[in-house]
Formats: structure tokens, sequence, C-alpha cells
């Protein structure tokens, strides 16, 4: 039985109550919002919880639960070191990710995915269309020259591997692909799972294979209980596309594909923007939430402005914040190689840090007592000068460390003797 067929008939798993524990919440309200499908649990049932070194974090994302953060790594053709990308999982993890995809398109992609997994003590995705692509380019085949059978034989591939999550776009149907035909945009698909289905459609003239053969896909990721991210290929790429026709008429059928999975015993979550303003960010999460049901709600970013690159971990992270506030319930980082190269390291750190400050920011907002108290106890251990709690506090320590370093006596370097908090008033 699945998380879902589980919680429809009251029973709680093992899973349910470590999500609860986690969250601070009952299990019998997770073990609901899995039945009603509002929230989710990330974990591949043949995964092996004792293979990393601390045991695999059960994770949660959905209604009513913490926002969570997702950080992307990946090798490229360019780029292609198992160490180097070992690294950077274990940034992600050192910094407060709550997953991460590997989205690796260079070297041995299958080495890299289960050492990643094996590694990993936090939930892992992947995009199963970037492997196919791979093997194809190896081969030296084009990916419309692929079928059904081998797409279906890489998703379970990735899923007997381990992989927790995979992002399948599943909504960008011959409809919606019409209609973006019909109202060109500035830059078209930015999706690369979704461009490579788009011209799979267009040189084979038929249906999105994965949405066709849905039942199929239902089929093999229920055996292993994962979750199915149901990808948003029509994504707007720059503030100009937001929000149009292409973009909506895929929403609403990734809507229809979720309530299709639930019933079937799958767990799904929905993929969102994306390059949003600011003033658009509230109306796509209420039309994600209305179209969808409350199935969680999982975006990239949103970006607010398109003239930031090198600096699009804070664009992200002003939409994130914005977005969490209105309803999102898990960011997938930018860092400040988006638009530009292959994050590094330190690209990763940045990340994952500015995405928990934007999560951070709307949990506040949305009251939720446990991030307003983190705030009370580090302004109070500013106040009383108490370095040592304030660093233990903080969202990043280590940089708490490297800025404090200048520190004389009880005060900081910014004002010295001269500090507001030393006045006698």
């Amino acid at each position: 039985m699945t998380q879902i067929e589980f919680a429809k008939n009251k029973v709680i798993t093992k899973e349910m109550r470590a999500v609860a524990k986690c969250e601070n919440v009952s299990a019998g309200f997770v073990c609901n919002s899995v039945a009603e499908g509002t929230a989710v649990i990330l974990k591949n049932k043949i995964r092996n919880p004792s293979a990393a070194a601390d045991g695999i974090r059960i994770t949660g994302v959905g209604k009513g639960l913490k926002i969570k953060v997702n950080a992307n790594i990946g090798t490229s053709p360019m780029n292609c070191s198992m160490s180097y990308e070992r690294k950077k999982l274990l940034t992600s993890v050192k910094y407060g990710a709550d997953t991460v995809m590997d989205l690796s398109t260079g070297g041995d992609i299958s080495r890299i995915r289960k050492m990643i997994i094996k590694t990993s003590a936090i939930p892992v995705g992947t995009v199963p269309v970037y492997g196919l692509i791979c093997s194809l380019s190896q081969k030296r085949r084009e990916f419309y020259d692929t079928n059904v059978t081998e797409m279906f034989y890489e998703i379970e591939k990735q899923l007997d591997d381990g992989v927790d999550f995979i992002t399948v776009h599943c909504g960008l149907t011959y409809k919606a692909l019409d209609i973006l035909k019909k109202n060109k945009r500035l830059v078209g698909i930015v999706s690369r799972g979704g461009a490579f289905l788009a011209e799979w459609m267009t040189c084979n003239k038929k249906e999105n294979p994965l949405y066709e053969h849905f039942d199929e896909l239902l089929k093999i990721v229920k055996k292993y209980d994962a979750v199915i991210s149901l990808g948003d290929g029509l994504r707007p790429g720059c503030i100009a596309d937001n929000t149009d026709a292409a973009q909506i008429e895929e929403l609403k059928t990734l809507g229809r594909l979720h309530r299709y999975a639930l019933k079937r015993g799958v767990q799904t979550m929905i993929e969102g923007p994306g390059h949003i303003p600011l003033n658009r960010i509230e109306k796509n999460i209420k039309l994600q939430k209305k179209y969808c049901r409350n199935a969680p709600f999982y975006v990239l970013g949103p970006l607010t402005t398109d003239i930031a690159p090198g600096y699009d971990h804070i664009t992200s992270a002003i939409g994130g914040a914005l977005a969490g506030y209105y309803g999102a319930d898990f960011l997938c980082y930018v860092t400040p190689a988006e638009h530009l190269s292959l994050p590094n390291i330190e690209d990763v750190r940045t990340g994952v840090i500015a995405s928990r400050i934007a999560a951070h920011s709307a949990e506040i907002a949305r009251n939720n007592n446990s991030s307003e108290k983190v705030d009370y106890k580090i302004s109070e251990a500013r106040k009383n000068f108490d370095w040592k709690k304030q660093k233990a506090l903080s969202i990043d320590p280590y940089k708490f460390e490297e800025r404090f370093s200048a520190r004389k006596k009880d005060v900081c370097s910014m004002c010295g003797k001269f500090c507001a908090m030393k006045r006698k008033i």
C-alpha cells in the first residue's frame, strides 16, 4: 500500500509520524493531509534509511507544514566531476536545504545519481528525461527519435535507484502547445524538459506520451510510493511572458492530473513559475490552489525581474518570500549563477541561504509561532550582547563568525563605543 492508501484507511504510518514530529503537528493532521492530497511525503519506499551517514530525513511538503527549500545540483557536459557534485550535495545539506535535485547532464550520470542517493541524508529528486536525453546523445540519437517505452524505462530505472521524487512534464499537451504557437512569447519555452517534449510532439505530430500514457506512469511510480512533481514545461522565462494563456492551460491540466493520481493512490505536487512580477504572484498562487485543489505548490523563485544576472538569488528570494506568504509550499532555490553558468559550491551555499531567508520571512508573515520565537530569541541575545547565542540562532553561523571576526570587546566594529543599545535610556 502507498502513503495515500494508508491515509485513506486512517492508518498512520511511521513516515507520517516522522513528519508530524518534525513539523510539531499531530500525526492525524499529516494523515488527513496526505489523504486529501494537500501534502506529500518525499520518501521512496525502497530507499534504505540507514544508507546516509545520519539516516534519511523523512520530509513532508504541503498545506499546514513548514515551507521547504530545494537545492539543484548536477553536472553539465562541460563540468562533470563526481567529487565536486558530492561537495555541492554536502554543502546543500550543511546550509539547511530540505531536499536536493540531481539535474546532471554530463559524465556518468547514472553513477553520479547513485552516489548522491547513497550519500544524501535528505530526499533526492531528478528529472528522468535528462537521463534519457544524455543516453540518446551518446548513441548519436535525437530525443524526438525516442518512444514511450524508452521514456518509462528511464523513469523506472531512476526510481529503482531510490529517487524520492521525479519531475515529469505531463501537462504540456498538444492543446497547450497549440495555444503557445498562436500566442508567441518573447523567449518561448525555457524548461529544458518541456522544450525537448515539445520538439518530440512537433516532430512526431503526436500527443505528449507522458500525458497520453499517464496511467502507465502512475503504475510505475506507485510501485515505489515516490512523489510525482508535475512539471511546468510552459513556465514563463521572462517577465513579459508571465501568466499567459499557455501557462494557465498547462496549470489546469496539472490540476486534473493531480486529482486523477490521488484517486489511484499516487502522491503528486505541482510545479510553478518562473518569472513573475510582484503584483502577479498572489494571483498565480491563488490560481494554482484553485485549479489544483490545494495540492502542494513547488515554485522556482519566482524571479521578480529579469535585469539581475549574477544576483538572481536576490530576485528569487524577493519573489519566494511573497509566494510563501500567499501559500507556496516549496521553494526551489535560484543561485547567483542562474542564466550564466553551472553553480559552484559558493553559489549553492548562497542560493540555499537566500531561499531559507525567504521561507522564514514568509513563515513569520503566516504567523508561525516557532519562526517568530527564533527571531525573538536572537533579538534578545543581541540586546544582551550575547554573541555566542546570536551565532547559534543565526541562519548561517559560519558567515556570522566570518563577519564578526573583527569584534572588539562586546561590541561589533560598526558602532564600537557609540553603540545605540549601550545608551543609558
